[in-house]
Order: C-alpha cells, then structure tokens, then sequence
C-alpha cells in the first residue's frame, strides 16, 4: 500500500501510526503543499492523507484509513475503550496552531521542497488563523497557556504504552498533536506527558521534529 502525506500534518501521522503500531509495511509519499492536481485526480478534492489500497482504490480521511488498516488482517490493536476527557482537552487546545503552523512554515519539510509550496501553505494558514509573525512574537504567553494544558493533560495519561492504559483511538487522535509541539522550542513536557510521547512515537515508528525546533 501506499500513503500519500504531508510530513507536518497531524491528521497524517494519524493514518501513519496504526502502520507502525502493527508493524505493517507502507510506502510514503510526500506531496507538494501546492500540489492540487495529484490528490483532486485521486478522490476528487485537495487534501491528505491519501491510502492507495492493493487494488489500486483511493481511501481518504485519516480515522477510515485507521479503521481500515487496523481491521484488515482481522486482528485489531485499537481495541482500549475511549476516554472522553482526552477529545475534550483536545478541543479546548485548537489555540496550539498558533504556535505551530508559523513554525511549519519556517521548517525544512519534503512538502516544501518549493518555494512556491513554502508560500502556498503560508497564504492559505494565514488567511486562516493571522499573521504569522504576530503569532511568533506572542510565543511566550501562548507557551505558558500550553504548559498549564499540559498540566491538565498530566492526569489522564494511564500509562506510557497507551493513553488509556490499552491502545485506542484516543492515542490516534492525541499523539500526533504532541508530536507536533515537539516543533516548539522551550515547551515543558510533564515527565509522564513526554515519556508517553516518547514511547509511542517508537511504536508507531514515527519520529518527532526535535531536530526542526524552534
């Protein structure tokens, strides 16, 4: 099978963790940011991931990718029950993409590979969420914000191997958002928060952007 991603993007690390987490193999492909013509071709609309099956079928959005992996053997790992307290601390952090798309756009991504990806992805997230630099430059109070979320996050960590103590879809949804804040320079993890992210960035065989930070 083949995957079509954007390295940054959290909803593809999503569909790139349940291959790790199985152990399965897949082929990545990374495409342009400015790429249109590749996805709209495949599934009609300009979005990622995309998994192209054995048969050679398209199957986007990353949770049908997930379920569709994961089911395929008939032997699922997401099997934990759900946690409702992570969706919600996932849904009351959405601020964090502003301390991190200011810093994708800066970072030496296959996706923008092109200076003309580089500014398509910058045109198309600052009409979405403003001025990148008036972001970058408020970096300090939106820091404190997140440690405190963080904090709140502390609590609900079960267990290193797997946020609810079993592997689910809770772990789909919030490691590849504390991926992602591994881009952002001078963020305190609490021990368990980075110990869990560490630990599932090696099972699902997806490394962090430490070496991007900012």
């Amino acid at each position: 099978m083949k995957l079509f991603i954007y390295d940054h993007c959290p909803f593809c690390v999503k569909a790139r963790m349940i291959f790790g987490l199985k152990n399965l193999p897949v082929r990545l492909i990374t495409l342009l940011n400015d790429d249109e013509t590749t996805p709209i071709t495949m599934i009609g609309k300009k979005m990622a991931p995309i998994l192209q099956k054995d048969d050679g079928t398209y199957m986007p959005e990353s949770m049908d990718i997930v379920h569709y992996v994961d089911r395929l053997d008939g032997k699922p790992v997401l099997t934990g029950p759900s946690n409702p307290a992570i969706a919600d601390w996932l849904n009351q952090t959405g601020y964090i993409n502003k301390l991190l798309l200011p810093r994708f756009a800066h970072a030496d991504f296959e996706e923008f590979a092109t200076d003309s990806a580089r500014q398509y992805f910058t045109h198309k997230k600052q009409a979405a969420i403003g001025d990148f630099a008036a972001h970058l430059a408020n970096s300090a109070d939106l820091i404190d914000q997140l440690e405190a979320d963080l904090q709140r996050l502390s609590p609900l960590i079960v267990s290193a191997e797997a946020v609810n103590g079993e592997l689910s879809d809770d772990d789909i949804h919030l490691f590849p958002t504390l991926r992602s804040l591994s881009i952002v320079a001078g963020v305190t993890l609490p021990a368990n928060v980075e110990a869990y992210r560490n630990r599932m960035a090696e099972r699902s065989d997806i490394p962090l952007l430490l070496d991007m930070e900012q």
